[in-house]
């Protein structure tokens, strides 16, 4: 019964690592290999980024995509912002709090005009990513944010704390849902510091 909705499935990515689809570091080979290439969505419902075009050009082409969509009514516009609000968003932190390609204190992560821009120097390599905006993130229904590792507790502790300083804030304290929820999912090593909130 559950399969027969696979065609009603439209694939996005929030960010991407401009490189050949078939790099190793490739968001849709990661994507591709464990789920994509499993089930029967249709291709041409799956969204990836042109990876023949320059990091600028990838994410202008990615956000007229996106803007074809909505006005041929694929994707559904949040009549609270105004952004494409996906139905959910699947979403992991790093060590240094960024999610999607929006790393601590660069210029990216105060975009807020365009829905999807790009990035050309990345401090987590490859330097050259696309990523969608936090307009369009917090436009979405849902987000589930997957984080798991010893590694990332420091920044999870400051995320779920609630001293919150806002001139130092995370990229995922910036997840903030305008009409929806996040949920988030960890391992006990990702929470090993919130008994101390």
């Amino acid at each position: 019964m559950f399969a027969s909705h696979w065609s009603k499935w439209h694939v996005f990515w929030a960010d991407e690592r401009v490189v050949p689809k078939d790099h190793v570091d490739s968001n849709y080979k990661l994507a591709f290999d464990g789920f994509l290439s499993k089930v029967p969505i249709p291709a041409d419902q799956v969204y990836a980024i042109n990876d023949a075009l320059s990091a600028e050009g990838a994410s202008d082409e990615y956000e007229t995509r996106l803007k074809q969509l909505v006005k041929n009514g694929v994707i559904e516009i949040s009549p609270v912002t105004g952004c494409p609000k996906y139905d959910l968003m699947l979403m992991g932190m790093g060590s240094d709090g960024h999610v999607a390609s929006l790393f601590p204190g660069h210029p990216v992560v105060n975009e807020n005009k365009k829905w999807v821009t790009f990035v050309k120097d990345s401090p987590k390599p490859p330097p050259e990513r696309i990523t969608f905006t936090f307009p369009v993130i917090n436009s979405s229904a849902h987000i589930a944010l997957v984080v798991t590792g010893a590694g990332k507790a420091g920044a999870v502790h400051k995320a779920l704390s609630e001293q919150h300083n806002t001139s130092d804030l995370l990229p995922v304290e910036m997840v903030s849902l305008q009409d929806g929820e996040l949920t988030w999912f960890t391992d006990k090593p990702a929470v090993s510091m919130l008994s101390s909130i």
